[in-house]
């Protein structure tokens, strides 16, 4: 099997894929790892003429009507991409067309099966994320007209989450037969298997509750949540430490010892990477109650490392953490206590939390690494051909 894989930057290298956390990379190599032949179409290139007028916009929409223009779905740019698209498959012996967005094959006509795999559509993403909420509306009528020409063209709508599957089913009408769902894995592997794991999780003592709250965004990533959580754990006698990575602590008041911000760190390197596996590993639980996520994958990457996971009910959150198995959900809008009862107990019953650590892990091994999900994605491309 040959796929002409589409992406709007370079997907051959991290570097180029980086402002999609390096998921487009990571797709890539988990289908070349099935023996399927890639032929990359990527980056693209906005016309001149479209540059110019985004910025027209941009700026009239800000200044005369507070709207937050959004250039991604401009049919003008799509079409452009498709036109660049077709041109290179024309030259490819490709069997598929796959893309890891719909943007870049919306407009594009050609004459072999496409496919996408996606976290999320609009109608998911619309007033859910900050930075797609406000718009014009003729942003939100190309944005809604993108994702339903991508779902008519397509032979195969793959997904990262129930959530984004059944938007694309019940926002845009896509044929339940051709949407499935496959969860994204984990973009570092684990350096322990079944056995050395539990040595992992038995060095990890009781004796003080250590949370890792890892996100660049405090407010959308639950960092007041992870404050209030630590703070009356300690209060309620059990010794609690909080340690910050990716963004300083919002916070009124003067940082407690509990509080431990260590500031970014850079995953694209070597050193970043290392620095992260050790904070996680060394951790209980890593601690992100979003308030708007469509597919974390650091919540693959601590089960990578026999860390559960505690978060909340939004978005595609749900098909990455499964209660009792590699983690536990609340309420966006639940009590801080359910959380810190949820934990003093596992901490009382600690033979408990050191079963569900294992579990974590092994919904690693079994669902959240890359190995599996090229796998059920090849299978799903050989229903198409």
């Amino acid at each position: 099997m040959k796929l002409a894989y589409v992406t709007t930057y370079d997907a051959r290298n991290l570097k180029g894929s980086n402002e999609w956390s390096g998921t487009g990379y990571y797709i890539a190599q988990s289908l070349k790892n099935q023996s399927i032949s890639i032929e990359y179409i990527g980056p693209l290139q906005d016309a001149v003429t479209s540059r110019t007028i985004h910025k027209f916009k941009r700026h009239y929409y800000d200044l005369f009507k507070q709207k937050n223009y959004q250039k991604d779905a401009d049919s003008l740019t799509l079409k452009h991409y498709a036109n660049q698209v077709a041109k290179k498959i024309n030259t490819t012996k490709s069997d598929i067309v796959f893309s890891a967005t719909v943007n870049p094959i919306a407009y594009l006509e050609c004459d072999r099966p496409m496919a996408f795999w996606a976290d999320g559509t609009f109608a998911n993403i619309q007033n859910f994320y900050p930075q797609y909420s406000n718009l014009p509306e003729e942003v939100i009528q190309d944005w809604h007209q993108m994702e339903k020409l991508a779902l008519q063209k397509s032979k195969l709508a793959i997904y990262s989450s129930d959530w984004a599957a059944q938007s694309a089913i019940n926002d845009y009408g896509a044929d339940p037969k051709r949407v499935k769902v496959v969860a994204f894995g984990s973009n570092t592997d684990s350096p322990f298997n079944s056995a050395t794991i539990k040595d992992v999780i038995s060095s990890r003592k009781n004796d003080c509750c250590k949370l890792l709250f890892l996100g660049v965004d405090w407010i959308r990533k639950g960092g007041n949540i992870a404050y209030e959580v630590a703070e009356k754990l300690n209060q309620s006698g059990l010794k609690t430490e909080l340690t910050i990575v990716g963004c300083p602590p919002m916070l009124d008041l003067p940082l407690p010892d509990f509080i431990k911000p260590l500031g970014f760190i850079n995953k694209a390197t070597q050193e970043g990477q290392d620095r992260i596996k050790q904070l996680l590993t060394g951790s209980h639980f890593l601690m992100l109650p979003t308030i708007a996520d469509c597919t974390p994958i650091v919540f693959a990457e601590a089960n990578s490392l026999g860390i559960p996971c505690l978060s909340t009910t939004v978005g595609g959150v749900p098909t990455m953490i499964r209660n009792g198995i590699n983690g536990q959900l609340f309420s966006p809008d639940g009590n801080i206590s359910d959380y810190c009862d949820y934990i003093t107990n596992l901490f009382a019953n600690y033979e408990n939390y050191k079963k569900l650590a294992l579990s974590a892990f092994n919904e690693y091994e079994s669902r959240l690494n890359w190995r599996v999900a090229g796998l059920e994605v090849k299978h799903l491309l050989e229903t198409i051909l």
